[in-house]
């Protein structure tokens, strides 16, 4: 058994974790959640060693221990898989499976390369991936690398694996996968410690879940004596609120059309119509072809065959630039810590990225002021949690990141959105605010708002009209939804029968 035992630990004007304790079993999963500053980042890294607490103790099999770095967690058989895929992409998947015990395949001088892929491959086996210990990790797909992670973690003869979000880049089908060998990890008598915001998937995975809120436990439960609302009771101090949000004044204009758009490989004949007000859905799983889509709307990447018309007039989107420039459409990427943000730079820097043109004064020199008028406005209008605009972004929550993502394309003066994966990686909490701000837009200030999202609730939450993706394809088409108020089950059996 692994123990924390009265964690505290304080960051100025912070306290991160209040009191903290919690035990973590072998051969169970062990679900830790909380909303984004809970401080579960704050105790895995404790328990990692990257931080010491200021309280407390950790304990194994009930002696304590000190760890004082990440090598002496991976001493006493504690690894960590974390949610930013963390591998050196022009090395083998042999080297980056041994690289912490590189030590370990010395011969004088010289390494016993045969040795190391001999040993690659036996955790390879395990964790159920077939590619060979030689292969040059770069162009591996997300789920293989998130695999590596863990076999790199079990050469470490890990019994205590913390997997940090480990779904938030994976299909379905990539997700059930890695399921099935955390499952065969657990049966081997590991402790999987799993950190997730998707509760579904916690509630099927799990033996137990702890919760943590503003830095204190809220306490642990077996998955088999809670309901989802309880969870959400936990976290957040109240139930979750999911209602019909209304009805929206969706206009008879169309804003944007995309006719017969095709791009080799993917799409072939692809035709799509967004009006003024419209929050229009495009559901599918992971990989059916809706960001791929978006992407070529954007500028993002080129469509081989088609047109796109703005406001009844043909456009010539050649780039991002031209998208937002010209024809004032926004593309809110669902990988916001790559795509959508620089995370080095400050809150201000980021939401005034696309408008440092309309920002300078007759000399060419950027108007602080002006900058900060802006920064501070989207910050009020967002409720955006941050100490100061100064502050780096990457210090932010997923949520807060999420809302200056956001936030940049509606300075830049955005009148049609494409918005990605809104609520990936983020809390509950703060899933519902970035729900509220996408129906206000729409609905307070007539922004026209292409949703993309893999989440049922979310769809059937904010979508008036939800076109199905499948293989690359619109497979149906959901209409009505603004209308009538339907029950859940209802849009879900109707959005069911159109993946089909």
């Amino acid at each position: 058994m692994l123990e924390v035992k009265n964690i505290t630990k304080e960051f100025p004007g912070v306290k991160a974790l209040d009191d903290v304790s919690i035990q973590f079993h072998t051969g169970e999963i062990h679900a830790l959640m909380g909303e984004n500053g809970a401080g579960k980042s704050t105790l895995m890294k404790i328990i990692t060693g990257i931080y010491k607490p200021d309280l407390g103790e950790i304990l194994l099999d009930g002696k304590r221990i000190e760890i004082k770095n990440y090598k002496d967690s991976i001493n006493y058989d504690i690894s960590m898989v974390h949610q930013e895929i963390q591998v050196i992409p022009k090395a083998t998947v042999a080297e980056n499976i041994v690289l912490d015990k590189i030590e370990h395949f010395k011969k004088g001088l010289s390494v016993d390369w045969k040795k190391i892929n001999e040993t690659a491959s036996e955790y390879l086996q395990m964790v159920e991936l077939e590619v060979k210990p030689t292969d040059i990790i770069e162009n591996m797909t997300a789920a293989q690398k998130q695999l590596i992670q863990i076999a790199k973690a079990l050469s470490a003869n890990a019994k205590y694996i913390l997997l940090d979000e480990p779904t938030s880049s994976l299909t379905n089908y990539e997700a059930e996968n890695l399921f099935r060998i955390v499952r065969k990890l657990k049966e081997q008598g590991c402790c999987i410690i799993f950190v997730s915001h998707k509760i579904e998937e916690v509630m099927d995975l799990c033996d137990c879940v702890s919760v943590l809120r503003d830095g204190r436990s809220m306490g642990t439960r077996r998955m088999s004596e809670i309901t989802r609302q309880d969870m959400v009771k936990m976290m957040i101090g109240r139930e979750e609120n999911i209602h019909h949000m209304g009805f929206l004044d969706v206009k008879d204009e169309v804003v944007l059309e995309a006719r017969h758009v095709g791009k080799a490989g993917m799409f072939d004949d692809m035709n799509l119509t967004l009006r003024k007000g419209e929050i229009l859905g495009l559901y599918g799983l992971v990989g059916s072809g809706r960001t791929e889509f978006a992407r070529l709307l954007a500028g993002a990447d080129p469509m081989d065959t088609g047109e796109v018309f703005i406001g009844g007039k043909k456009a010539e989107i050649r780039s991002m630039v031209d998208a937002v420039y010209k024809y004032k459409l926004g593309y809110v990427t669902e990988n916001r810590k790559e795509e959508g943000l620089i995370l080095p730079f400050s809150v201000l820097d980021n939401m005034t990225l696309l408008t440092l043109s309309d920002l300078t004064n007759g000399v060419g020199k950027i108007s602080e002021k002006k900058a900060r008028e802006e920064t501070e406005f989207m910050i009020d209008k967002f409720s955006i949690k941050t100490p100061e605009m100064e502050t780096v972004i990457e210090n932010l929550s997923g949520g807060n990141q999420q809302k200056v993502s956001i936030g940049k394309w509606l300075l830049a003066g955005c009148d049609i959105l494409i918005i990605d994966e809104p609520t990936v990686g983020v809390d509950i909490g703060a899933k519902q605010q970035i729900h509220e701000i996408i129906w206000q837009l729409a609905r307070d200030e007539g922004k026209s708002i292409i949703l993309i999202s893999s989440d049922m609730t979310e769809m059937i939450t904010l979508a008036r009209r939800i076109i199905v993706f499948k293989d690359f394809h619109i497979n149906g088409e959901i209409t009505g939804l603004n209308e009538r108020v339907y029950e859940y089950g209802e849009v879900s059996s109707m959005l069911g029968a159109a993946m089909m």
